[in-house]
Order: C-alpha cells, then sequence, then structure tokens
C-alpha cells in the first residue's frame, strides 16, 4: 500500500489532527488481520448505524462491550468445557477481541444478543451548539442629523 503524507494539510487545517492520524495508522494495520468473528455494520439512516457480529456459541455473560475514548471493543471469552469429546468440531469456540473506531458524537445505544448474532446498536447525536444554524444580520439604523438653519 501506498503512504501518503498528510503534512500539508496540518498547515491549513485545525481540529483535524485525529482524523489524518486514524487515516496513517489504517495504512499500518498487519496484513495478518483476524476475519473472526465475522460482522455486518449497517447504516439505517444519517444517523443510525448497526454492527452486528456472528458469535454463535457465546452466551451474554461471555461477551464485553466497552467504549474507551473514541474506540469500541468488543471481547468473547469462551472457556471450552474439557469433559466433552468431540468427533469434528467445526463452531469456532474460540476467544476474540473486535476494536471499531467511532467517529465523533457516535454513541451506543443498546446491544443484544439473538439466535447467535450480537446487535450493537449505534446513533450519532450531533450537541445542539455544533448543529448549522442561520444568524440573521441585524441592520442599523442610519443616525439622522438635524442640520441648522
Amino acid at each position: 500500500m501506498q503512504h501518503l503524507d498528510f503534512t500539508p494539510l496540518y498547515k491549513s487545517t485545525v481540529g483535524f489532527d485525529h482524523l489524518f492520524n486514524l487515516l496513517d495508522n489504517t495504512g499500518h494495520i498487519e496484513k495478518t488481520t483476524t476475519t473472526y468473528p465475522p460482522y455486518n455494520i449497517q447504516k439505517f439512516d444519517e444517523n443510525t448505524y448497526r454492527i452486528s457480529m456472528a458469535v454463535a456459541g457465546f452466551t451474554d455473560d461471555e461477551i464485553d462491550i466497552e467504549i474507551k475514548e473514541q474506540s469500541l471493543q468488543v471481547v468473547g471469552d469462551k472457556t471450552p468445557a474439557e469433559d466433552i469429546e468431540y468427533l469434528h468440531q467445526g463452531i469456532a469456540n474460540r476467544a476474540f477481541k473486535r476494536n471499531f473506531q467511532l467517529a465523533d458524537h457516535v454513541e451506543v445505544t443498546g446491544a443484544k444478543l439473538e439466535n447467535g448474532l450480537l446487535h450493537i446498536d449505534l446513533k450519532r447525536e450531533i450537541p445542539e451548539k455544533m448543529k448549522a444554524r442561520k444568524i440573521s444580520i441585524v441592520k442599523q439604523e442610519t443616525p439622522r442629523t438635524i442640520q441648522a438653519d
């Protein structure tokens, strides 16, 4: 992958350094990135999202969801039963850790485990003071001068 230099953008922008760092770090992701468990990211509308992860065999007690700064981390820790003898084991019961970078003002609104899928609902809620608003221009009256005769 080709490395992009964001240095020129630092001179003309303010407050976007975290975005440039995020873009820069995506180029350094190892090629051995795990694909387990598989997941989908859905977008329902402008501000509503859902992450669905296939976690068959895990209970809600074995899954931990944590938000730290702008990162959502989902950890599954399954302790295999030692008294079971498998003739074939095709269902993965291994531990996992998935990280998702969240944009500013994206909050987790809920999580549920349903039919082997973990659904994590997300919503972007922009604070009122950061939303676009119309600024009216106040007209100043021109001062009247009284002319002396």
